[in-house]
């Protein structure tokens, strides 16, 4: 199979590019990306006679089509804007994509991708991606389901913690900084609350939770709960959702008092000399200060507690991974958790063991025992642990 990779030379694209170069069902990997140089960081440690890169200027279609036509699959990895410009390219040439952002910009396409034949995969990384494939299972694993709370959060090692964020990028720090003013949707004793995204750090919404091996982490709302719990049908019967993301203690406590001074504010501050505004400036002044030192780990923690019916007995079922930095590679835990399941969706694909045409959803059309075993296999361990309740 040969697989085209847009962003290949980004954090999470090498780790998909490597992760495809390692895979004897793989033939060729196309890594496009505006810059490709980067790829000479995973060199050392890849199978590179499998790799041509090429130049890319995604907004220039006829680019992507040349592109497009010499794939099997696409794994695109480029920034988000980008996502409905690459999508309609993977209909328009009749080729299958699969991607990492939310599915909320493409699942008006469903009806086109599958007159065309093609299978559009959104959704298909960390988070949204494997948690996903974890909800899934848990539709079919329980009769009724009452409590989804999915938590998942990139941070430093505790050595590495040498900031008063007590926090290091491990993807892109605009992203981070657009995810401290999401709004989030949840349910909470079977009513749906709304969080504004100016107010996601009130004391009122956040939580802490335990996680073995870390200790205590900080849980703040981050998305839209009930769109997933809509998509599993299963709405009916929750009576608490929420999906949140993981963070060390005293997180939402920096952020507060910056959100409520417009810190985060995107129209330009007034009286400066060029039009700048908040947002643009802490991007450009806390990004550069918050990198890895190459000996230093990213980690990645996720949990997921489901509660509801089998039969007539009440279960809980609580599912955990860690992930860590690979200090050998370089390959940031990050990069592993987003790369590693997009580059096993895109193969699944190509050798038909995902059969479904259109928009689909990896809690409905990823295989779970093979997408579970195919992680372990790449050190991805999913935990799991089931209790009887009362």
């Amino acid at each position: 199979m040969k697989i085209l990779v847009l962003g290949g030379c980004g954090i999470q694209g090498k780790a998909a590019v490597y992760d495809l170069a390692g895979s004897e069902a793989v033939e060729k990997v196309i890594c496009a990306d505006v810059n490709i140089d980067g790829i000479q960081t995973i060199s050392a440690f890849t199978n590179m006679s499998k790799i041509r890169t090429v130049a890319l200027d995604a907004g220039d279609s006829d680019s992507l089509d040349r592109l497009y036509r010499q794939a099997d699959v696409v794994i695109d990895l480029l920034p988000r804007q980008f996502v409905e410009k690459t999508v309609e390219a993977a209909i328009r040439n009749a080729v299958s994509l699969v991607n990492t952002n939310y599915a909320y910009p493409v699942s008006h396409m469903h009806d086109k991708a599958r007159a065309a034949g093609v299978a559009i995969m959104p959704e298909c990384g960390l988070d949204p991606g494997i948690d996903l494939v974890l909800y899934g299972e848990a539709g079919r694993r329980f009769d009724e389901l009452n409590v989804i709370n999915s938590y998942c959060g990139g941070f430093p090692e505790r050595t590495a913690c040498d900031n008063p964020l007590n926090y290091k990028i491990s993807w892109v720090f605009e992203g981070v900084l657009a995810s401290t003013k999401r709004d989030s949707r949840m349910i909470r004793d079977g009513k749906v609350i709304d969080i504004p995204g100016a107010r996601q750090h009130d004391l009122a919404y956040i939580h802490e939770v335990g996680f073995p091996g870390l200790g205590t982490l900080e849980a703040i709302p981050n998305g839209n709960a009930v769109f997933f719990t809509d998509a599993l049908g299963v709405t009916g019967t929750i009576r608490e959702t929420g999906r949140y993301s993981l963070r060390w203690p005293g997180w939402s406590a920096f952020w507060r008092p910056l959100k409520q001074l417009g810190f985060l504010r995107e129209d330009p501050v007034a009286g400066l000399p060029c039009p700048v505004s908040p947002y643009r400036m802490m991007d450009k002044l806390l990004g550069p200060q918050l990198r890895y030192k190459r000996n230093e780990k990213d980690l990645v923690a996720m949990l997921n507690i489901f509660e509801g019916k089998k039969g007539e007995q009440r279960i809980r079922l609580v599912s955990r991974l860690l992930i860590e930095r690979n200090l050998d590679t370089g390959l940031m835990a990050m990069a592993q958790g987003v790369g590693y399941p997009a580059s096993i969706a895109a193969q699944m694909i190509a050798k038909g063991e995902i059969t479904g045409k259109g928009v689909l959803s990896p809690m409905k059309h990823i295989p779970y025992p093979a997408f579970i075993d195919a992680l372990r296999t790449r050190g991805i361990v999913v935990e799991e642990e089931e209790t009887t309740l009362p």
